[in-house]
Parts: C-alpha cells; sequence; structure tokens
C-alpha cells in the first residue's frame, strides 16, 4: 500500500473518491478488511456531508451537458465502458472475491460478464425506447422520457459491482448523472468502475463515487434538495431511513429491500430437481436477497426430500472462495456472522431440530444449516437471515401451501416445484411475490420488471420499467388545429 493506492489481489485500487472527473481524499478513513482471511484491503476515504455535497454539486453541473448529449452518443459511451469492464475482467473478479469473499469462478463466468452487459442492455434499450402516438378525438398524444436529474445509488455487498450498474447503467442511459454510494464493507469495485468510466470517455461529473460509513455521508445523499432519483438495495430498516430522509424533498425512490421466499415442493414434483433447487439457496453463502430460504414441502414426500437434500447438501465444499472446487465462501463480516448465529442458536432453544448445520465453523464460515420444527410465527421464519441457514416445514395441500407462503411481511420472489402446469398457473396467481419461478431459479432476464411487494420494496426496474423510474416520462398532446398556413 502507497499513499491513496492499495494493492488487492495484484490490482491497484485508489482509496479515494471520485468526484466531478478526479480524485478526491477525506481527511479520515476506515479499514476494509477481506472476509477470506481478515487480512486489511486498504484504507479507505471516509466521506463526510462535504463529499456528499461535492458530488452532488458536480452531478448536477455535469447534468445539462449529459441530458442534451444524443441517445445515440450516450449509447456509445455506455458500450465503450462495457468494453473496458470486459478488458478488466479478472481484475475486477479478482478484487470482488477477495473484497466479499463470494466465488472466484462465478465472478469470472457470470457476474462481472453480466455487468458489462447491464451497460450493453440498456444503451440498446435506450436506442429502441419509444412509444407509438395514440389519438384522443383527433389530437395526438406522444409519450417521452425526459431525463430527472442527478441520482444517487446506494448499493449493497452482497453482489457489489453487479448490482450497481444494474442501477448505474439505465441512470445514464436515460440522460441523468449519478452519484454511487458503494457499501462500505465492499467498496473496491466501485473505484475501478470509476477509472474504466473515465477512460471510456463518460465526461466528468456524469458518475460519481463517494464512499463512508453509513449516515455520515448516506443522510448528505439522500436529504439533498438537487437530487431527483434515489434507488436503494438493502435492509428494510435503512430503508425506512432513507425514505424518511428523502421525504422533505418528495424525492422519487426505488427500494429492493429483504426477502423470506418460500420454495413450494408439491408431490407431484421432480425430486431430484426440487432438491436441486433447495440446495442452490445456499449461493454465496446464503446472502443473496432472493433465496428461497423457507421450504414448504408436500407431507408426502418430505421424508424422501429431506434424505435427499442432507445427501445432496453434505456434498457442498466449504473454503477459500478463490479455489475452483468451492461452493461456498465466507460470510462477509463478524458482525454477520453474529446475527446469523443468534438466529441459529434462538431458534434451536425454542425447539427447533438442525439436521445439518447450526453451528458457526472457523474464520468467517457458517455451516449449510436446516433447521426444522419451526412455528409459523417464530422469528427464524418471518425474518431474513442472510446466511446459509434454510427452513422446512410440511404442508397437506396447496391451500395450506399458498396459506404459509404469504404468511411474512416479505414479497420478493418465490419458487415452485410441481409437475402439473394447472396447479403451476393456480398458485402462482394467488402467491405475493414480485418474481415466481417455476421448476427453475434465479433465471432473470434484463427486460423483464423487478421488485418486491410488502416490505421487499417499492417500484419496479429493469426495461422500461426502468427508465419510467430514471425519467420524468412526458405525455405531450397536439391539437389538429391552430397552425399557421406558412408553420
Amino acid at each position: 500500500m502507497s499513499g491513496h493506492l492499495t494493492t488487492v489481489a495484484g490490482v491497484a485500487v485508489d482509496t479515494r473518491h471520485w468526484i466531478g472527473g478526479e480524485r478526491v481524499a477525506s481527511a479520515a478513513t476506515f479499514t476494509d478488511h477481506s472476509p477470506i482471511d481478515g487480512g486489511v484491503l486498504g484504507e479507505i476515504a471516509r466521506g463526510t456531508a462535504t463529499e456528499a455535497h461535492a458530488a452532488v454539486a458536480a452531478a448536477k453541473a455535469a447534468f445539462p451537458g449529459w441530458a442534451a448529449t444524443p441517445r445515440a452518443e450516450r449509447a456509445r459511451l455506455l458500450h465503450a465502458v462495457a468494453d473496458g469492464v470486459e478488458r478488466r475482467l479478472e481484475d475486477l473478479a479478482v478484487v470482488e472475491t477477495a473484497d466479499n469473499g463470494a466465488l472466484l469462478r462465478s465472478h469470472r463466468r457470470g457476474v462481472m460478464p453480466r455487468v458489462a452487459h447491464n451497460f450493453r442492455f440498456f444503451a440498446d434499450w435506450l436506442l429502441t425506447l419509444d412509444h407509438e402516438d395514440f389519438d384522443t378525438r383527433g389530437h395526438t398524444n406522444h409519450v417521452s422520457w425526459d431525463p430527472a436529474g442527478p441520482c444517487v445509488l446506494i448499493t449493497p455487498w452482497n453482489a457489489p459491482l453487479m448490482l450497481a450498474t444494474w442501477k448505474i447503467a439505465p441512470a445514464l442511459a436515460a440522460g441523468n448523472t449519478v452519484v454511487l454510494k458503494p457499501a462500505e464493507w465492499t467498496p473496491m469495485t466501485a473505484s475501478l468502475l470509476a477509472d474504466i468510466a473515465a477512460e471510456a470517455g463518460l465526461p466528468a461529473g456524469v458518475l460519481n463515487v463517494v464512499q463512508g460509513l453509513g449516515p455520515e455521508i448516506g443522510d448528505a445523499l439522500t436529504s439533498h434538495p438537487d437530487v431527483r432519483r434515489i434507488s436503494f438495495t438493502g435492509s428494510v430498516p435503512t430503508a425506512k431511513h432513507i425514505a424518511a430522509s428523502a421525504a422533505a424533498n418528495l424525492t422519487p425512490l426505488s427500494l429492493e429491500l429483504g426477502g423470506k421466499s418460500p420454495l413450494l415442493v408439491f408431490a407431484d414434483a421432480d425430486l431430484d430437481l426440487a432438491v436441486e433447487l433447495a440446495v442452490e439457496q445456499y449461493d454465496n453463502a446464503g446472502q443473496v436477497c432472493l433465496a428461497a430460504t423457507r421450504l414448504l414441502v408436500e407431507e408426502s414426500v418430505a421424508e424422501e426430500f429431506t434424505r435427499r437434500f442432507v445427501e445432496k447438501a453434505g456434498q457442498l465444499k466449504q473454503g477459500d472462495p478463490r479455489e475452483l472446487p468451492t461452493d461456498l465462501g465466507p460470510n462477509i463480516h463478524e458482525r454477520q456472522l453474529e446475527k446469523i448465529d443468534g438466529f441459529v442458536q434462538r431458534a434451536i432453544g425454542a425447539g427447533a431440530r438442525a439436521v445439518i448445520g447450526g453451528e458457526r465453523l472457523a474464520g468467517q464460515f457458517y455451516a449449510p444449516t436446516l433447521l426444522t420444527d419451526v412455528a409459523q410465527d417464530s422469528e427464524v421464519v418471518q425474518e431474513e437471515v442472510f446466511g446459509p441457514v434454510l427452513t422446512l416445514q410440511t404442508f397437506r395441500d396447496e391451500a395450506e401451501a399458498v396459506r404459509l407462503a404469504n404468511d411474512t411481511r416479505f414479497g420478493l420472489a418465490a419458487t415452485l416445484a410441481t409437475g402439473s402446469r394447472e396447479r403451476a398457473d393456480r398458485v402462482t396467481g394467488q402467491l405475493v411475490a414480485g418474481t415466481v419461478w417455476v421448476n427453475c431459479f434465479f433465471v432473470r432476464d434484463l427486460q423483464a420488471p423487478f421488485g418486491g411487494s410488502r416490505h421487499s420494496g417499492v417500484g419496479r426496474e429493469g426495461g422500461t420499467w426502468s427508465f419510467d423510474f430514471y425519467c420524468d416520462v412526458k405525455n405531450t398532446v397536439t391539437a389538429p388545429k391552430g397552425w399557421q398556413e406558412n408553420g
């Protein structure tokens, strides 16, 4: 480490903010640790209201020029950013693995290619964004999407760069400028993205990155009167705080929050497929908001399902996420581990049985856990754990399955395993969820709407829905008369 540069997995990363096309230091720093071994990755510039206000001012100053940039040129620049991501894919992959502990093979094969795709998709979607004019009593209605202004994007630590660019790409494509505040536990790849964007020719102030600890910088961003949109992915309590902060300016919000999603397994399902889907919920050490952490299994197949589940889960390999055979890496932070273990131990104390797991392991690892004998109103069934912890409950019939599935305050996603198309149609129509997967999991298309119901979020993003949020959608009504002859 030298000055404002730190070396992460052999890659140089600048630890300062990126504001108005320049690197900006802060008076104080905070330490970023790797969850793999607890090692120090760097001392990160610790922003306050000073840096927050400077970033918003830079975004505001850059907005008129960027908003006036023709669609084709904005799209070209976003493709140039995607090109830069692809050139530095290996750097991004190794740095992100060091910073958040997710599997290196996943970052190489799926996550970082998806980062580039985020930019390409919204660049291309921008060029096709249109609405057919329609007639009202001879008057023409024309719908347009006008850039809204500076956007504040606050992103989580479980998939830092992918989820950040899922917001950045449509916001920039729409003609807005951006202030990104990455999670303090995983700030590294956001800094690399700033370098990539600058190299791609993105004008100064169009993308700004500020780092800091929660409310120290977050409140100044979300309460700023010049901010026109706020998009946040994270916890329900933080979302409520952000909403209260934004309320004074009536700043529109997009909130993608927690989940307590069910996986419904019916007796007519392909049981091997159902078990595969269930074990897949341990992906990223259970740190996936969409994970179906509540296994709801029809009574007649519950015993056989559990036997096969235990066998398949027992084949998972926990260890260093940089090694190819590893299936589960570490959890992100000591505080998160304490939270996970607290849920599990309180559940066991209340009568739950750990069929597998139920304990912390060495380092920042938690054993993949399956809890049975849990009550529907218990904490572990009702609250998001965000770790490798699943519960298993049984149901007698379709009606009970739907009742149990919907009986939480969340509604982010649901997964259904059944061999009957008719049942799939009936059940999916009754589930409260923003996304429902039938006999599959985690298949996501960027043109589809994404978001949650109830306490799982507000609004939808994806495809045209993203532009609806990041733009001021305007309808212009033109009369057929009143024109001058030579006009």
